[in-house]
């Protein structure tokens, strides 16, 4: 499903607009995160440590709920329901890098015994408000 048209500046690396995460935990619990995001022109890019609340929730619930709020707008954002279609931990060093440079603009600080991960989504369908 491709992204709206009249929101892909939300995805621009330079909008540097968060994305606020959804997840359900094992006892149907939501829990929200503000995260940075990436996309590769079809999925929702998401980088967590392992072991993290959104990380075991989207492993047990592949159902997530997002929004990307427009950092120049508030009222503007964008909603998405995806489900995770995957995640690895193969160039999740590197991924939270890029993300620490765009949003930083400073390498990520990795902390003893971290574990990045990146979980792929499919956005299932989207709720725009502008």
């Amino acid at each position: 499903m491709p992204f709206p048209e009249k929101f892909l500046d939300l995805f621009k690396p330079e909008t540097k607009a968060f994305l606020f995460l959804s997840t359900v935990n094992a006892k149907g619990q939501p829990q929200v995160s503000p995260v940075w995001f990436d996309h590769d022109g079809e999925h929702i890019l998401i980088n967590t440590n392992e072991g993290r609340l959104k990380d075991r929730n989207m492993k047990s619930q592949a159902d997530v709920a997002m929004v990307i709020q427009d950092p120049n707008d508030p009222y503007r954002y964008l909603g998405i329901r995806g489900r995770v279609v995957s995640f690895t931990r193969e160039g999740a060093d590197e991924h939270i890098n890029r993300l620490s440079m765009r949003y930083y603009k400073k390498p990520w600080t990795y902390r003893e015994g971290q574990k990045r991960i990146i979980f792929k989504i499919q956005p299932v369908s989207f709720d725009e408000h502008d």
